[in-house]
């Protein structure tokens, strides 16, 4: 069974050979630390991989790298600019600028159009301090947001003959090969920040609907031409819209802005053949599973178990309505084997065997996660794919599955 074959019965919820396992993703300081502790073993990624610039296409690389490094299966994403955290959002970006500079900060603006402030050096080791988002009210969002969300724009995504060849170039693949279908709360908190954004659905909620409708018709109108040249496995929507008490945005406001223009989305890539939708957001998002459900949604990622997210829980309730990818706490893998076997063991194998599963830690791995502890999760968690059974057994024996 090749890795595309493995991905599409995995979410199919049929037998496979074992579940596809999702390529590592780590933090840039982490991937630094493991080349430190064996360069030997990081030399598979190559000296540029996981530890520069951290965009979406750098996040892509590492992954490749710690794929090959691990042995886990690998997914690609077409190159079309709908990307979730790391962007690009606007396309063509705005200039990248420097507005202010001390011996140890720098004041930017970014191609996204925020103004923040880092630290200069090694920026990647701190979060920005955001000073003004890109847009504020009607005039920012129809002159400097708008525009930019042009399904024509150069660049957005492959056309013509460029796209003649790439869609040549994955006909025949063996891997599993999805494409971005774009954000509704996620850009426009990314567009407003999280306080802007909840006061325009009550200050100017004819504006976030304009918004929300017009993302739905950019993304569908860029899909188009790609989707009828290409059989996608899977599709990505990033909406990263929790923590740990729950959503940023209520159930009702959600459905109000957002569901309708989500839906017309989903019904697109349904239509064209592209079953596998799954939501990328963080924190606990447990009350709007059922909205993402209604909307044709079909897979929630990574289930932070940190914000009380309980993938069993959510498999017991929705059964094979929803795919689940992640949910391994990240933090046991800082504490040493047992609480790995502990957390592996409580609750992998059981899922496994329900399917629909992809395992996977629930963030980004971080820094204080060493090379020997990675590699020994990573090697437990492939035995437990491999038999689920026999270390669901071994769970019970250890009394780390009670669940029945």
């Amino acid at each position: 069974m090749n890795q595309r074959e493995r991905f599409l019965t995995t979410a199919g919820f049929r037998p496979a050979d074992r579940m596809f396992l999702l390529a590592p993703w780590a933090w840039p300081e982490t991937i630094r630390r493991w080349r430190a502790e064996s360069a030997e073993m990081m030399r598979p990624m190559g000296p540029e991989s996981g530890d520069g610039v951290f965009d979406d296409a750098a996040l892509r690389r590492m992954s490749e790298g710690l794929a090959r490094i691990f042995r886990t299966d690998y997914e690609q994403t077409a190159p079309v600019a709908m990307q979730g955290p790391y962007g690009p959002h606007l396309v063509p970006g705005l200039p990248r600028k420097v507005l202010e500079e001390t011996p140890d900060q720098q004041v930017v603006q970014d191609e996204e159009g925020n103004i923040v402030r880092l630290f200069k050096g090694d920026a990647l080791r701190s979060m920005p301090q955001w000073l003004r988002y890109p847009m504020a009210d009607r005039t920012d969002w129809e002159t400097i947001v708008k525009p930019r969300l042009d399904p024509r724009t150069e660049g957005r995504a492959p056309r013509g003959a460029a796209l003649d060849e790439y869609a040549r170039s994955v006909a025949e693949r063996d891997y599993a090969l999805g494409v971005w279908a774009g954000s509704f709360y996620g850009w426009s908190r990314s567009f407003m920040g999280v306080e802007r954004v909840s006061v325009m659905f009550y200050d100017d909620p004819g504006l976030i609907h304009e918004m929300c409708e017009h993302i739905s018709d950019f993304v569908i109108e860029t899909l188009k031409p790609v989707v009828a040249r290409i059989q996608f496995d899977f599709a990505m929507i990033w909406e990263d819209m929790a923590g740990k008490a729950g959503p940023l945005c209520s159930p009702t406001t959600y459905r109000e802005f957002c569901l309708g223009p989500l839906k017309r989305v989903t019904d697109f890539l349904h239509s064209h053949g592209v079953h596998h939708i799954i939501v990328d957001s963080d924190g606990n998002n447990d009350v709007l599973i059922p909205l993402w459900l209604e909307a044709g949604v079909t897979g929630l990622r990574p289930f932070e178990i940190a914000a009380a997210s309980d993938p069993v829980a959510i498999r017991r309730k929705y059964g094979k309505n929803l795919i689940i990818q992640g949910g391994i706490d990240k933090r046991a893998l800082a504490k040493g084997k047992e609480s790995i076997e502990r957390e592996v063991l409580s609750k992998v194998p059981w899922l496994c065997l329900q399917g629909g599963y992809f395992p996977q830690v629930d963030h980004l791995v971080p820094p204080d996660v060493s090379l020997e502890n990675y590699a020994y999760y990573s090697q437990l968690l492939r035995a437990v794919v491999e038999a689920p059974e026999r270390h669901l057994h071994e769970a019970m024996k250890k009394g780390y599955w009670k669940g029945g």
